[in-house]
């Protein structure tokens, strides 16, 4: 099982069953700052899609697809950090991230991220990371930004959010620029 220690106070690890209620309650806390970014929203009604989504990030790590981790500080999930898609063929993985709202602005994504980096690189022996984060979305484009992330383009309407189109930036960063920092 995914675990990864970033400092003393913050750990990522893979969800469990016994994290879905809190998912669930992080999840609706937020629901409506959320909603601006993150398309799935409405499918999460109940304890029982938190844990649907547990069970699937379950199968995905273990056919090697993908990392779903919460973020947790000091043993309270406050966020989740994936790897949304890992391609081993061509070494690439790409990063997703939220947390919740009364959370944001501490530093906690930056930090959980740059770990994700890190072991994706050093763990993975992955070439390159992605970030794709809605052009809008200055919060989101900040933190892949912050660490070193290039943006590469951008790509028109590319994400349906419940009543509108958004386009997304794609962010990329290679294991040489990573490690040359």
């Amino acid at each position: 099982m995914f675990k990864l220690t970033v400092d003393d106070h913050i750990k990522l690890r893979m969800l469990s069953a016994r994290d879905a209620e809190a998912l669930y309650k992080l999840t609706c806390d937020s629901r409506e700052h959320l909603k601006k970014w993150l398309p799935w929203l409405d499918q999460i009604q109940s304890d029982s899609d938190t844990m649907t989504f547990i069970k699937n990030s379950f199968q995905i790590y273990n056919n090697r697809q993908g990392i779903t981790a919460g973020v947790f500080v000091k043993d309270q999930l406050v966020g989740v950090v994936s790897f949304n898609k890992l391609d081993f063929t061509n070494r690439i993985g790409t990063i997703g991230y939220w947390l919740g709202q009364e959370y944001q602005g501490k530093g906690l994504m930056t930090k959980s991220v740059s770990a994700l980096i890190s072991y994706g690189f050093n763990e993975l022996s992955l070439n390159r990371i992605e970030v794709r984060a809605a052009s809008e979305n200055k919060a989101s484009c900040a933190i892949a930004e912050r660490l070193g992330f290039k943006k590469e383009g951008c790509l028109r309407e590319v994400e349906w959010l419940y009543d509108h189109y958004v386009d997304h930036i794609v962010y990329g960063l290679l294991n040489k620029d990573w490690h040359d920092k």
